[in-house]
C-alpha cells in the first residue's frame, strides 16, 4: 500500500485537580470549543467535546501524527493556560494529572456523542468518581483506586 490510511476513534476524560467544580457556566462553552480548536490543530479531528463542572469529555479522531500521551499534554497545557487568563476565579484552574482514553467503534460514535451531550442530566445522577469506576469495569482496565483520584 502506498499510503497510509488510519482511523482511529477515541473517547478522552480527565477531571479538574481534584475534581474542583471550576468549569462553570460562564466558561464552559467556550473552554469546549477551544479544545476543540487545539484538537483540530493537532489533526485529531474533534467530533463532540463537552462536560460537567468538574470534567472533559472529547471524542475525537486520533491522527496518526501523535501519540496520546502527547494530544493529551497539549490539550491540558495549552487550555489551562487559556483559561487562566479569563478571571481571576480561574487563576488556581489545574487540570488532574492523569486521564483514560478509550477506543471507540466507528459505529458506536452517536452513542458517545449522545452520551457527551446529555453531562448535564447524566449528573444529576451519578458523580465524576462513579463514572470514571464504570467506565473502568466497563472497558476492562485493571486500576488501583488509590492512584484514581489527585
Amino acid at each position: 500500500m502506498s499510503q497510509s490510511l488510519s482511523k482511529v476513534c477515541v473517547h478522552i476524560t480527565f477531571s479538574t485537580k481534584y475534581r474542583l467544580p471550576m468549569i462553570d457556566d460562564l466558561i464552559k462553552k467556550d473552554l469546549w470549543e477551544y479544545i476543540g480548536g487545539i484538537c483540530k490543530k493537532l489533526e485529531c479531528n474533534p467530533i463532540r467535546v463537552g462536560g460537567y463542572n468538574d470534567h472533559v469529555h472529547i471524542c475525537c479522531l486520533l491522527s496518526k501524527k501523535i501519540s496520546q500521551m502527547n494530544l493529551l499534554e497539549e490539550i491540558k497545557k495549552q487550555s489551562s493556560k487559556w483559561i487562566k487568563t479569563k478571571g481571576n476565579q480561574y487563576q488556581q484552574f489545574y487540570w488532574q494529572d492523569g486521564y483514560c482514553i478509550f477506543s471507540v467503534n466507528p459505529r458506536e460514535l452517536e452513542v458517545v456523542v449522545k452520551y457527551i451531550e446529555t453531562q448535564e442530566e447524566h449528573h444529576k445522577k451519578r458523580t465524576f468518581n462513579e463514572e470514571l469506576i464504570l467506565f473502568l469495569k466497563k472497558h476492562g482496565f485493571e486500576y488501583n483506586e488509590t492512584y484514581l483520584w489527585n
